[in-house]
């Protein structure tokens, strides 16, 4: 357990760095810089980096003078100040420019002492690089306290330097990995698998940026395939697409949806791998693949592609036909589900380019689905191993497509999964959660959790229209009769007007209800 330090926002400075500042002592500056202020002259400065080397502190400063001049001056200090620091500077003697810190009060120190958890909630995995590490003066017989300040790579307060005090030291450039207990605790994690998971996440800020909703491209594709002066290899590429996804009646039997999650496209990587490639031929990523690469905007050599070569050829056919799609509307937080609908304003160009376009942007929201699985895939901190699967299904609903978006996770103990591996214990016995999400004419949009833990099922349904809610509100009893006919144990089952809670939360602790209820 590591504690933010608790110092007030007006001890910020300790006092050590009040009296070094009124003797001049603070800051020091490594080269010379005679006449650049005038004697008695002040300025402005503010601290653009901040390295330690053994016991003293290497900063670099912008100094801004009153004439708008900037310089930057390299400085030694004897105690940190972090980057974004304001600091006033004068000139003492008329030979020698030496610093000295005039005023640095606690609210121009850019130093977070304590976490605002509406921005960083609990449960947040926080990655940060280590300035500076100094041990406190602590009483005889008590526990050494190592202070540090921590530069924030991730959160909405990315940038941010935090102040935190730990048991033990800090190595200077090390990263770390802490999760957010409260607004004045982290908690440490190895950091060993959380680099490919901030990878990932720094991934998706880009990939989220490019993608869009599926509906756009299909009704785009149905309006090609009913243009008689279309190219015949494209339609009857758009014909096969749109006659294999399923219909909403379908998904009425399981075969149906374990088909449809099948043909998703989050599995055609590993299809290719794995030398499934029969199975290819029913993808929908692979079908857009296809339908991109017929596309006459790209080179001949890219048409036919054989399924062995799609993996390979899909990144660069991908960017070939993004073109300035990441300008289009904010992009969404990483691995926030469901994603957004997101259409794109294209630009007044040829239908062709357009529904290339269309193309790339659905093959890159399927890729983000897929790193928002890698991004919630891996060990909890209580030991348990989490696998995540997340996709979008197109389901026809009339003459309309409707975009049925599923995440399912499988929480597992390391006894559950050995006994697994070994084919000792059956699938359900692990703690399973599914969430959906999905816009239903006219019930508008609606979104399900559900919980399944040793055949004891629990889930709560959100509905953004009050008469939806109270229809389904109506229908829970028949509902439940249902699933208890299926060989179920039912838990709660309750439904709420409005939207499931939003922002990062802990996966690992988090549950929807509690089964043991």
């Amino acid at each position: 357990m590591t504690e933010i330090n608790s110092l007030g926002a007006q001890t910020a400075i300790n006092s050590q760095a009040i009296k070094a500042g009124m003797t001049g002592e603070l800051l020091r500056l490594i080269q010379p810089q005679p006449g650049l202020l005038a004697p008695g002259e002040t300025a402005q400065a503010q601290v653009i980096s901040l390295r330690q080397t053994g016991q003293d502190f290497q900063l670099v400063l912008r100094l801004m003078q009153a004439n708008g001049v900037q310089t930057q001056l390299q400085a030694s200090a004897s105690q940190p100040l972090p980057q974004g620091s304001q600091i006033t500077v004068s000139q003492t003697e008329s030979n020698r420019l030496a610093i000295m810190l005039q005023q640095a009060s606690a609210s121009q120190v850019a130093t977070l002492t304590r976490l605002d958890t509406s921005q960083v909630p609990v449960g947040t995995l926080l990655q940060g690089k280590v300035l500076t590490n100094q041990a406190l003066a602590q009483a005889p017989g008590q526990p050494a306290v190592y202070r540090a300040l921590v530069s924030l790579l991730n959160s909405a307060q990315a940038g941010s330097t935090l102040s935190i005090d730990s048991p033990r030291p800090l190595a200077i450039g090390s990263l770390l990995s802490a999760l957010v207990q409260g607004d004045q605790s982290l908690r440490f994690v190895p950091l060993s698998g959380r680099q490919d998971q901030l990878t990932i996440a720094q991934q998706l800020l880009t990939q989220q940026n490019r993608q869009a909703s599926l509906p756009g491209l299909l009704t785009a594709l149905q309006q090609l395939t009913r243009d008689p002066g279309a190219d015949g290899d494209l339609r009857a590429s758009a014909e096969r697409l749109l006659a294999g996804l399923p219909d909403a009646r379908q998904l009425g039997d399981a075969k149906a949806v374990a088909q449809a999650l099948n043909n998703s496209g989050s599995f055609l990587e590993a299809k290719l791998l794995s030398g499934f490639t029969a199975s290819v031929a029913t993808d929908l990523k692979a079908h857009l693949l296809r339908l991109i690469a017929q596309a006459p905007a790209l080179p001949a050599s890219a048409t036919n592609l054989s399924p062995a070569s799609l993996a390979v050829t899909m990144p660069a056919l991908a960017r070939s036909a993004l073109g300035m799609l990441e300008r289009v509307s904010p992009k969404p937080q990483p691995g926030a589900f469901p994603l957004p609908s997101r259409l794109l304003a294209l630009e007044d160009e040829g239908d062709l380019q357009q529904l290339l376009r269309l193309a790339a942007a659905a093959i890159s929201r399927l890729q983000s689905h897929a790193m928002s699985s890698l991004q919630q895939t891996g060990t909890l901190e209580n030991g348990n191993l989490q696998t995540t699967w997340q996709t979008e299904v197109p389901v026809r609903h009339g003459q309309d497509f409707i975009p049925l978006q599923v995440k399912l996770q499988r929480e597992e103990t390391p006894q559950q999964q050995a006994d697994r591996q070994h084919e000792a214990q059956e699938p359900r016995h692990a703690l399973w959660r599914i969430e959906l999400a999905f816009d239903l004419p006219p019930l508008g949009p609606l979104q399900v959790q559900a919980q399944l833990s040793q055949g004891r099922l629990s889930g709560q349904l959100w509905a953004e229209r009050e008469q939806t809610a109270q229809l389904i509100d109506t229908q829970l009893g028949a509902l439940r009769e249902r699933l208890l006919a299926q060989g179920l144990e039912v838990g709660d089952l309750e439904c709420h007007l409005g939207i499931p809670p939003q922002g990062p939360r802990t996966r690992m602790e988090q549950r929807w209800v509690d089964e043991t209820a």
